[in-house]
């Protein structure tokens, strides 16, 4: 037997790696976890609003208090940012069930992603259409109608189920036009 067959067999070895492979995992998820607040926070406006909403998807129903403890912000900065993410209906609230006397804390809850992707679209889809607009707006001369959304943003959810073609029908969009033959106010 020779000596590293003898390592393989210390209890305290196995101990090292079985910690090594725990740290580098909750490396992973932790670079991950930040990843995700980074994308959120410029959808939703800062970091702060990012980790309560990822922190709200991980464990929804949690009060305020628990917010701050999971996420290491300060109670004050957690309830000012729930109150505006409830306003934006980004977080939704409801009185925590309780069999005690006592105040029954608000607990929250965020919407699914789905819906989040919907509201930003339809944000920057407005925001587009003021930009393409411009004119109108500053009284210069256009040949659009007034009703017309020249810029139009569209989310597919993968699991609903359609496909391209069913969508060319929702839309009345026949699918047979390339980009290239339409008139560039189409996104």
């Amino acid at each position: 037997m020779s000596a590293d067959d003898n390592d393989h067999d210390d209890p305290e070895d196995t101990g090292d790696v079985r910690e090594r492979i725990e740290q580098e995992a909750d490396r992973a998820v932790e670079q991950f976890d930040e990843g995700i607040v980074d994308l959120l926070a410029w959808a939703l406006d800062t970091e702060t609003r990012a980790r309560i909403y990822v922190h709200l998807r991980q464990q929804p129903e949690s009060t305020s208090e628990e917010i701050a403890e999971g996420t290491g912000l300060y109670p004050s900065t957690v309830r000012e940012a729930l109150a505006a993410l409830t306003e934006e209906e980004v977080v939704t609230r409801q009185k925590r069930e309780s069999d005690g006397a006592g105040n029954n804390p608000y607990e929250y809850s965020a919407i699914p992603p789905s819906d989040l992707v919907n509201t930003i679209v339809g944000d920057i889809q407005s925001e587009l259409n003021t930009v393409f607009n411009l004119d109108d707006h500053i009284g210069g001369e256009t040949t659009l109608e007034p009703d017309d959304e020249p810029v139009t943003i569209s989310v597919e959810d993968a699991n609903d189920g359609t496909n391209d073609a069913d969508a060319s029908e929702d839309t009345g969009d026949d699918g047979d036009e390339s980009e290239g033959e339409n008139d560039d106010t189409g996104v």
